[in-house]
């Protein structure tokens, strides 16, 4: 079910590991590079449909099938589809981490011949055999996507529970990215339309990662990126579907969800741990969110 490989480049190395989930493949894969090279990758023996997920790292890939290239920024996501699969990926950082989930093509037509619009359209190219992506705007990763992922990559299920597992998280994930391809596709972009800007933007989200239990201010977030307050704010809403703060109690939130189930911190840790003023103001903060107390969840693991 589980499988982990390393690949040496000339360059750089890849660590990846591989779920499979009956006939569901799921990847998470980390590049390292030591330069700014060119990669192959190909596949002529799966007819399967590909939801791609940029976590980390910029890089460009031309996709022979589709005669088309793109110029990608960390955390984003699409979905395409052709009968054989030759791409060549150069990397513009010297780390990338990427996710990707893959249907069979017979599967995914039966979950989304019936579905919201922009996968019935994409569904149809599929059964019409034309090589396609499910949307021209590539979307930004948001919370639920990013916390879906991190599920899968941590889980701790084994045997049958674990396959249950991936499988319900795989159609999910299939779900939101639909959602917000969807929601990308009606959006017009307001305050972000230089791919300078969404740079800095994305990387407004990495520094609050980074920095959960003690992130910087706005003020000291704008000077970091170079981009002013307002437009700093008005450019994470449009990108993420969140204020700053608003994404960054999520993130808080679900991480200590993680802490709880996977780890023996007591909760008054982890309420210090992620920058809480009190473990009264996290256990607030935490039914607020999940309907639970933290002790509920500890106890229920």
């Amino acid at each position: 079910m589980e499988e982990i490989k390393q690949v040496t480049y000339d360059k750089g190395t890849m660590t990846s590991t591989i779920w499979h989930c009956d006939d569901i493949r799921l990847g998470h894969a980390v590049s390292k590079f030591t330069d700014y090279v060119s990669v192959p990758a190909s596949n002529h023996n799966n007819d399967v449909i590909r939801l791609h997920f940029g976590l980390k790292g910029n890089y460009s890939f031309s996709y022979q099938q589709l005669d088309r290239s793109f110029h990608l920024l960390g955390g984003h996501h699409n979905m395409m589809y052709s009968k054989d699969f030759d791409i060549e990926i150069q990397n513009r950082t010297l780390e990338i981490e990427t996710f990707g989930v893959q249907f069979p093509k017979e599967m995914f037509i039966n979950f989304t011949q019936n579905a919201n619009d922009i996968l019935k359209r994409f569904s149809d190219s599929i059964v019409n055999g034309r090589s396609v992506l499910l949307s021209e705007s590539w979307g930004a990763i948001d919370a639920p996507i990013q916390q879906v992922i991190q599920q899968i990559i941590h889980c701790r299920y084994a045997g049958d529970l674990k396959k249950l597992f991936l499988l319900s998280k795989s159609i999910e994930l299939l779900v939101l990215s639909a959602e917000a391809s969807n929601a990308a596709e009606n959006r017009k972009d307001i305050f972000i339309k230089k791919g300078t800007d969404k740079e800095k933007i994305i990387a407004v989200r990495d520094i609050i990662n980074e920095r959960l239990s003690s992130p910087p201010n706005l003020s000291e977030i704008a000077k970091m990126v170079g981009l002013n307050e307002y437009k700093l704010k008005k450019g994470f809403k449009e990108t993420f579907g969140n204020t700053v703060f608003g994404y960054l109690a999520e993130q808080r939130l679900h991480l200590a969800q993680q802490y709880l189930r996977d780890t023996e911190k007591t909760a008054a840790e982890i309420a210090f741990e992620l920058g809480y003023a009190t473990p009264q103001h996290f256990n607030n903060a935490f039914k607020g969110k999940f309907g639970i107390t933290p002790h509920s969840v500890r106890n229920n693991t």
